[in-house]
């Protein structure tokens, strides 16, 4: 019995995907639910598990092919398939031929004496002397593709390896799939073309990363972007955090974090300015009276923008812990289409990694978007005194078709005033 692998539903708006990498060989053996390949989307990576359990006898799409959903990756054998019941046929053969001398050259003891005597059925014919000088001429005759696993016969075939010219590390120097693997790399061909000032490297986007590069460039081409920005005193926040640190953790399992408190005043002001949770279709407004935070977030693979659903309703401990949630499967790649949809405003966070001051783009289709940078140690004056305070700057990013300066200032504003006092966020003022 075959069982088809094919390319899943991926989500709303998805209709195709890529094939990432393979993550089983033709040949190996797999388990029902075992993931054996892994697909990238415009949003996210999500590997497809294996129907059955039994072999995976073929593959119908290549690393890096463009596939719909619905089209046909490969496909398992619960029986194992032709490539495994041959396996087994080869080796006995080679075997054999390994094993079984000719009849003219066999060497029998003699009884009476310490050294061998060859005895010989064709007198006439010099006996074959088995010295240095006869095994290269053995060798070479002799096929080493039957000794190869199925797995390494297929990426022999489909790469064009030379097999003669590797080292093998298993026994008696057979090539094993590691081999081919090490010898292949991940490490990308530098550039046939003649280069001027050095060597370079050619690697093809992922779909993510191409994703992100047009997305952002349609926000910048379709949206009328405008930064503004403040800076806010961090102290009361720093203080209230350090006064109850150990007993939020200790009642909610979690560390106090900045983001709730971000988030909280974010809601705050989105109420009051629905502009910015908005968001243009057409020659219509839009305007949200829910309040999904999206929250951007650094990967190996490239930045990644999850929603945080309902904020408004979510306690300090429940931001944090969801935040801390999201943020692992952002990071372990187990995402999923509903992490990334839905989202109405988002908080960009630069200074976990240093920034001063930037001016983030807007995550279409939302009008506005929230920098936090890093907290440093600067001189404000305080009733007439120069204080060192720490000190965040803050933009906001907006699409100024739909939020008017005033709005924008206003809602950044209110920002500050409720992270200088975070008592309000409590009192809801």
């Amino acid at each position: 019995m075959s069982e088809k692998i094919v390319v899943p539903v991926l989500g709303e708006s998805i209709t195709e995907a890529t094939v990432a990498k393979w993550l089983k060989n033709a040949g190996d053996t797999v388990e029902a639910d075992e993931p054996i390949v892994e697909l990238e989307t415009d949003k996210v990576n999500l590997e497809v598990p294996s129907p059955i359990s039994g072999v995976l006898t073929e593959i119908n799409s290549q690393d890096g092919s463009v596939v719909e959903v619905g089209a046909l990756l490969g496909s398992v054998s619960a029986e194992g398939g032709t490539a495994v019941k041959s396996a087994p046929k080869i080796s006995e053969e080679i075997k054999k031929e390994e094993i079984v001398p000719a009849e003219s050259n066999v060497i029998k003891l003699d009884a009476n004496k310490k050294e061998p005597k060859v005895f010989e059925e064709k007198p006439k014919e010099k006996p074959l002397v088995l010295t240095e000088e006869v095994k290269p001429d053995v060798a070479p005759k002799r096929n080493v593709n039957p000794t190869l696993s199925p797995a390494v016969r297929k990426i022999v075939t489909e790469n064009n390896i030379d097999i003669n010219s590797i080292q093998g590390s298993g026994k008696d120097g057979r090539v094993l799939k590691g081999d081919l693997i090490s010898l292949m790399g991940a490490n990308p061909k530098p550039s046939e073309r003649k280069i001027q000032y050095g060597e370079e490297e050619r690697i093809k986007m992922t779909r993510l990363r191409q994703t992100i590069a047009k997305r952002l460039k349609q926000a910048q081409e379709n949206a009328a972007l405008l930064t503004t920005f403040n800076e806010v005193d961090m102290s009361s926040v720093m203080e209230m955090r350090k006064e109850n640190q150990e007993d939020f953790q200790s009642r909610y399992g979690i560390k106090l974090g900045f983001m709730s408190f971000f988030v909280k005043a974010c809601v705050v002001a989105l109420k009051n300015f629905p502009a910015v949770n908005a968001e243009i279709e057409g020659d219509e407004i839009i305007y949200k009276n829910y309040y999904n935070i999206s929250f951007a977030v650094g990967t190996d693979k490239g930045l990644v923008v999850p929603v945080l659903r309902n904020a408004d309703e979510l306690s300090f401990a429940d931001i944090e812990k969801n935040i801390k949630e999201i943020s692992e499967k952002a990071r372990d790649g187990k995402l999923t289409i509903e992490d990334l949809q839905g989202g109405t405003f988002t908080i960009s966070n630069g200074g976990v990694y240093g920034s001063m001051l930037s001016t983030p783009i807007l995550n279409l289709p939302q009008s506005g978007v929230l920098g936090m940078h890093n907290i440093v140690e600067r001189p404000v004056v305080v009733d007439g005194e120069i204080k060192i305070r720490p000190v965040m700057y803050l933009a906001l990013s907006y699409d100024h078709r739909i939020i008017d300066g005033k709005e924008s200032v206003s809602f950044l504003k209110m920002i500050k005033e409720n992270l200088e006092d975070p008592r309000r966020l409590f009192l809801d003022i």
